[in-house]
């Protein structure tokens, strides 16, 4: 048997991690599901799975968001649904000096990070706005709340998302869509961020929070309409220290942070669903 809920969430990077456990709890309330991912990681099988476990309508789309066409391609496809709920979890980051980064690293981080989530909810703000209440939810990142070496792109890419995210809440507040974005600290998603996350040693660790928790609370926080979710007392904790940080002094703490791991690195590369 079938839900036959006529309301559909859609989350992207939905194959793993956060996405994989956020695709989870918007089924458990009851939400049909419209999940994107990369090819070839898994997507046919959750999908049939959490179907079969929910008795909810899930449909599934492969596609690589760090290219721009298929954005559109993605969207299009979307918006044959009624959707009231729009998860941009997909996200892309990595740490190597910057001398060795590639055009094709730099544009693939920005693309993710950036440019997708923004043109997908312009894409599907129409089929939102047809709602009662709509939610629109962005995965940001900590560290959107300061730079670092070593890093550069991406905590750059996470303070994008975060400053649109809370521009946009105040545009369209009135217009019954509801927009937060979410600032987790490390999450243990695939085997490269685990290594990556045991690199940085304590401080790396600060603030992690379960793939599984951390749904919980972002759909929690989101249906409850806190439009800045900080998720644990570890990252509000630290959240608080870096607003009364100077720039300067956390920088050159975080960029030793990272150092060090680029050190321990025998190779420098992407990783998917940060």
């Amino acid at each position: 048997m079938i839900n036959n809920k006529s309301d559909f969430a859609l989350v992207t990077g939905a194959s793993q991690g956060l996405g994989k456990e956020i695709a989870k709890q918007l089924a458990s309330e009851g939400y049909n599901l419209l999940l994107t991912a990369l090819p070839d990681d898994g997507l046919p099988q959750l999908a049939k799975s959490l179907e079969t476990s929910y008795f909810n309508q899930v449909e599934y789309l492969e596609a690589d968001l760090a290219k721009l066409g298929q954005v559109e391609i993605v969207a299009n496809w979307a918006n044959t649904f009624p959707l009231k709920v729009l998860v941009n979890n997909a996200g892309i980051g990595g740490s190597m000096p910057y001398h060795h980064a590639t055009p094709d690293y730099i544009n693939a981080i920005i693309q993710l990070n950036v440019t997708a989530p923004a043109l997908l909810i312009k894409l599907l703000l129409a089929n939102l706005q047809v709602q009662r209440q709509a939610y629109v939810l962005n995965v940001s990142s900590m560290a959107a709340f300061s730079p670092m070496a070593f890093k550069t792109v991406y905590p750059a890419s996470k303070a994008f998302l975060w400053s649109f995210s809370r521009g946009l809440h105040q545009e369209l507040k009135s217009s019954g869509i509801f927009v937060g974005v979410i600032h987790p600290g490390p999450i243990k998603t695939n085997s490269d961020v685990c290594r990556r996350i045991e690199q940085q040693k304590l401080l790396g660790r600060l603030g992690q929070v379960s793939p599984e928790k951390l749904a919980q609370i972002a759909i929690r926080q989101l249906f409850s309409m806190n439009s800045l979710l900080i998720p644990g007392i570890m990252n509000n904790i630290n959240w608080f220290i870096i607003k009364f940080t100077p720039t300067w002094f956390r920088l050159r703490l975080l960029s030793k942070v990272t150092q060090r791991e680029i050190n321990d690195s025998t190779s420098f590369g992407l990783s998917q669903n940060i």
